[in-house]
């Protein structure tokens, strides 16, 4: 760590700064917390004494901190400490993880996990006899890596009263047998929480535990700022760390709009707070995940005819229009879930709706993951100022089987980054962590390769919507400081900004782009001090 109250010189480094009037620099000179100079190494030693720590950056890339668009912070940290069956590649794989797990911890709930069935030999979906056949004595719950469908055992079925006769909730689907009618255990959207309201509440000690999990794989990732979605137990570790002094990310916490009279009744607004913790944002779904098909479509899935997806049932009951008017008014931001066309589509046309009825103020609407959206709605995202909140690396993840869900023509514009930018939406990234890795470099990769994970696309998927490593790094920094209300504080390196910055192994501006994904944090400044450096 550098001392406090210690001017710090980093010198002879390449700077890429995010800021147009001086996109370059050698040198970034910092006290305390915030950055006090930007320029060459001849103009930084002029203002370096005795009492200036000197860092020498080798020639290395420097760039602003990372800016997580979208994340679950502390479901990620628990992510980190528990069950992780993203790595199973086969349907003998995801049985073993899970029997070896049980053996470590019986009795207890086993939830989270994340797998994937895409990546299986079989891309059926998994069953609870799959589990049953390896844990039948203790309750699991293990979710599909998007969170929009799990797959419980009998045991945790019974738990929850789910049989042959529970009917499905709006917004959600109890998947069935065919044949028998019996449940099969996968439960999609809003139908796991028929289920999930029977695992008990992590602990306080459980949650902090997670966090310093979670802070740590932030740290060594480059990430100095996370916009989350989070809750009331979430924020009371956040706050006890801040007190400890130990909060190194700064979080611009969204809360589900189902609880936005809370932050009403405390006269919260977007914004509130300090550099270390914001409020006063909210967060809702419209429609499910592609890989669940539940993503909200204009027309049917090509894999499956019976489905056009789910809205989810705040749509449906008025809920969503009525929560977002509301909030608007009382000066709170909305951000909302949006994959399928006509999820994005509905959502524009609420925002409309409000921008046309309620006072005017600096809203800075969301649309959050915005996967799919018809070209003539991406003029509708720059006429109404919406933000285009994405995550680029599900882009090279679900370009391995989305085809298959819906067809060649809606592919089209799916995940339309350059179509954004060239439209003038703001666009800011992302990982969706846990659904994806926190590694933004990854996240940059794939916007910039767009080669999907399978390595069948190795020119891109989509090519035409590949976008360049500035904009990619413009997305991870200054535009998601944009999104969150911050861009005059930090994103970019400027003097008076906060000193959070991050140096890479590699220069990603000049290397070939498919080495992205190989390059490094190899230090992280938070702050003004150095908090990781390998």
């Amino acid at each position: 760590m550098l001392a406090q109250n210690n001017k710090t010189a980093f010198i002879n480094g390449k700077v890429y700064t995010v800021n147009e009037n001086q996109p370059l620099a050698q040198a970034v000179v910092v006290q305390d917390s915030k950055i006090i100079f930007v320029g060459s190494d001849d103009d930084a030693k002029k203002i370096i004494d005795k009492n200036t720590d000197v860092v020498d950056l080798n020639g290395k890339l420097m760039l602003p901190g990372f800016n997580d668009n979208h994340v679950h912070f502390l479901t990620g940290g628990f992510y980190l400490l528990g069950i992780d069956l993203r790595p199973a590649n086969s349907t003998s794989e995801f049985k073993q993880i899970l029997k070896d797990y049980a053996k470590r911890y019986p009795g207890k709930w086993i939830t989270g996990g994340y797998w994937d069935h895409e990546k299986w030999e079989v891309k059926d979906l998994p069953s609870k006899e799959m589990i049953d056949e390896v844990v039948s004595d203790q309750p699991v719950f293990v979710e599909r890596l998007d969170g929009h469908m799990g797959v419980a055992n009998s045991y945790a079925l019974k738990l929850a009263g789910i049989t042959k006769e529970t009917e499905n909730p709006d917004g959600g689907l109890i998947v069935k047998d065919p044949k028998t009618g019996e449940p099969t255990g996968v439960l999609k959207d809003n139908a796991m929480e028929i289920l999930t309201k029977h695992i008990p509440d992590a602990t306080e000690e459980e949650n902090y535990d997670a966090l310093l999990a979670a802070l740590n794989e932030a740290k060594r990732l480059g990430v100095t700022s996370i916009q989350d979605m989070s809750y009331l137990d979430a924020l009371t570790v956040y706050e006890r760390a801040k007190n400890e002094g130990i909060l190194t990310c700064r979080i611009f916490s969204r809360w589900a709009i189902a609880d936005y009279k809370y932050l009403v009744k405390k006269n919260i607004k977007a914004g509130y707070g300090d550099n270390l913790i914001r409020m006063g944002s909210l967060k809702g779904f419209a429609d499910g995940s592609l890989g669940s098909s539940t993503a909200w479509f204009f027309e049917k899935y090509v894999q499956d005819t019976t489905t056009s997806g789910l809205a989810m049932d705040i749509i449906t009951d008025g809920s969503m229009e009525k929560w977002c008017m509301d909030a608007d008014k009382n000066g709170l931001q909305i951000c909302v879930h949006a994959i399928g066309d006509k999820a994005n589509s509905y959502m524009l046309d609420l925002y409309a709706k409000i921008i046309k009825e309620n006072p005017k103020w600096d809203r800075r609407f969301r649309i959050e993951h915005a996967q799919h959206v018809r070209f003539d709605d991406i003029k509708r995202f720059a006429e109404l100022g919406v933000i285009a909140s994405v995550q680029p690396y599900h882009c090279i993840d679900d370009g391995v089987w989305a085809e298959k869900r819906i067809g060649p023509e809606r592919l089209k514009y799916t995940y339309p980054f350059k179509s954004f930018l060239d439209a003038g939406v703001k666009l800011c990234f992302g990982t969706d962590w846990y659904v994806a890795p926190l590694n933004p470099l990854l996240g940059i990769y794939a916007a910039v390769t767009r080669r999907t994970l399978d390595g069948k696309n190795p020119d891109g998927w989509i090519p035409e919507q590949k976008i360049t490593v500035e904009d990619a790094i413009k997305c991870y920094t200054l535009n998601s400081a944009y999104a969150s209300f911050e861009e005059k504080i930090k994103g970019s390196i400027e003097t008076g900004k906060l000193a959070d910055l991050v140096v890479l192994s590699d220069d990603i501006l000049s290397i070939d782009p498919v080495k992205i994904k190989d390059t490094e944090v190899i230090m992280t400044i938070f702050d003004g001090k150095i908090i990781y450096k390998k």
